[in-house]
């Protein structure tokens, strides 16, 4: 592909973006197709000889489309969101375009250095203590990773190093293996379950602690489990509080986890990975309260703040101790002026060596959404969240399940948890709407996250549950005409649809 042809089919491929956002409401939301379906449509070899670009836009339609989830589609309600933008969608495009690795300062200094920039614009947007800025007195800083996920395992492998290292030169000659038996790490029932994976691929022994009646985590049972494993010989090392658990949207009291966390001497990582984009609206900053006793702070704005994935925010109180779990320095990767400690080498602030310039996103989105826009958007889809809380609570038929406080609403049907699981089984059949459940306490319950960009949604719910409980209903939904102005916003992804958020 020359460049003459590259310009012809990049215009066709953007124009089939725009239609593509347009239009995705007239898409079935979740693909109807059964594993294996690609098989019958390709190939079971490449292609000898080049193919023309006419025959594989061709085979977009044909071949991908009918197995994607739309996760942007107005009636996706499934997970957390999956945000998207325009002013996103030009960052990945400059930034496949440059290639560039950016393992070190040396490999691309605009890579590193707008990242570092960009990451004290989001300290400073949602007024996060300053120990967390590049620019702090101390090691602090951020770090741009790929998801929570890879953010939590980070942390959990930083705090294992620093914590052997104690055990180790408080007990000289004790083998690395011994030592990591001592290790307890603690987690709460409402968890993400890629904590318990961290813990798990750590090799640590772990502790899952019970809730109080908002299924937050408090301070005193994490004080007991403590107690309890220092009495047994054990070194706690570290907790995960969760802020907007997924489960059901709810928050681990930081304050009174991190002032153990202080006391005891453990590291206290922060997981809100959904929540946190909420934090730049100063009304909902309380929320973060307790983030000053925290090592390491972490949100995706892939879920929520118009950044394409994969863009999670990642900040340390002492970058130091990552660098000492993750550091290794080959010949071939040293350069010039790499002590002089002015720009950070971000391969040793995580597990990937190789990293893309995801801080372009960033930069495009808060540049040119402004983080008034970003508050604007994130203030409609709570307000959004709330109707639909108000229309649940006046139907009788329907309970809320827990607190609605940001865009997540946990509902269900009154009565057993087998109607509630037919529930979600017959709206999914149908089709025209994909939700997903959820279960705490052994409560079966529906969840909804509201789609960005909606700004009055009217829902009248009604289910068909089975002919055994004579109820005969179906479901509805529909946007009112006085939403178009708001949907024309500036660089939403359509101006005729709803661009979603993010899990």
């Amino acid at each position: 592909m020359n460049d003459e042809e590259f310009e012809a089919a990049g215009q066709q491929l953007i124009k089939y973006v725009i239609d593509y956002h347009k239009n995705i409401r007239e898409r079935r939301v979740m693909p109807d197709v059964r594993p294996g379906f690609m098989r019958k449509l390709l190939p079971d070899h490449a292609p000898h000889t080049p193919e023309k670009w006419d025959q594989l836009f061709k085979d977009i339609e044909r071949v991908i489309m009918p197995g994607v989830a739309h996760w942007l589609h107005p009636h996706f309600y499934a997970y957390f969101p999956t945000a998207n933008s325009y002013p996103s969608i030009l960052a990945d495009i400059l930034s496949d375009t440059v290639t560039c690795v950016g393992f070190s300062w040396a490999s691309c200094p605009s890579c590193t250095e707008l990242e570092v920039i960009v990451m004290d614009w989001l300290v400073k947007a949602m007024d996060l203590p300053e120990v967390f800025l590049s620019t702090s007195p101390g090691h602090g800083g951020g770090v741009i990773q790929g998801s929570a996920s890879e953010a939590t395992l980070v942390a959990v492998l930083s705090a294992r190093t620093k914590f052997l290292n104690g055990i180790k030169e408080k007990n000289p000659g004790i083998k690395d293996g011994v030592a990591l038996t001592k290790l307890v790490a603690y987690m709460s029932r409402q968890s993400h379950s890629s904590v318990e994976r961290a813990y798990m691929i750590a090799l640590v022994n772990y502790r899952i602690l019970d809730t109080d009646e908002k299924q937050a985590l408090r301070g005193d049972i994490l004080k007991a489990a403590i107690d309890e494993d220092r009495a047994k010989g054990l070194t706690p090392f570290i907790v995960c509080a969760t802020l907007g658990t997924t489960s059901s949207c709810a928050f681990d009291n930081c304050k009174e986890i991190g002032l153990v966390c202080e006391q005891e001497n453990i590291w206290m990582h922060i997981d809100a990975a959904y929540a946190g984009s909420a934090f730049i609206c100063p009304e909902y900053r309380p929320l973060l309260n307790g983030v000053e006793h925290a090592d390491s702070f972490n949100f995706n704005p892939h879920k929520w703040l118009q950044v394409t994935f994969d863009c999670s925010a990642m900040w340390v109180k002492n970058s130091n101790d990552l660098i000492q779990s993750f550091r290794v320095e080959p010949l071939y990767l040293k350069y010039e002026n790499e002590n002089e400690g002015i720009m950070p080498d971000f391969r040793h602030w995580h597990i990937p060596m190789e990293r893309r310039f995801r801080s372009l996103k960033l930069w495009f989105v808060l540049r040119l959404f402004g983080v008034k826009g970003l508050q604007d958007i994130i203030r409609k889809d709570i307000r959004v969240a709330h109707k639909f809380e108000e229309y649940i609570r006046n139907d009788p038929r329907f309970e809320i399940f827990g607190e609605v406080i940001l865009s997540l609403v946990c509902f269900r049907l009154k009565g057993s948890n087998e109607i509630n699981e037919k529930l979600v089984k017959r709206i999914n059949e149908d089709g025209r709407i994909y939700m997903v459940p959820s279960r705490v306490d052994d409560i079966f319950c529906l969840l909804s996250t509201m789609p960005t960009y909606f700004l009055l949604l009217s829902i009248y719910l009604s289910i068909y549950l089975s002919i055994y409980l004579s109820i005969y209903l179906s479901i509805y939904l529909f946007v009112s005409v006085s939403a178009r102005s708001y949907l024309s916003l500036p660089f939403s992804v359509c101006s005729d649809c709803v661009v979603k958020r993010s899990i």
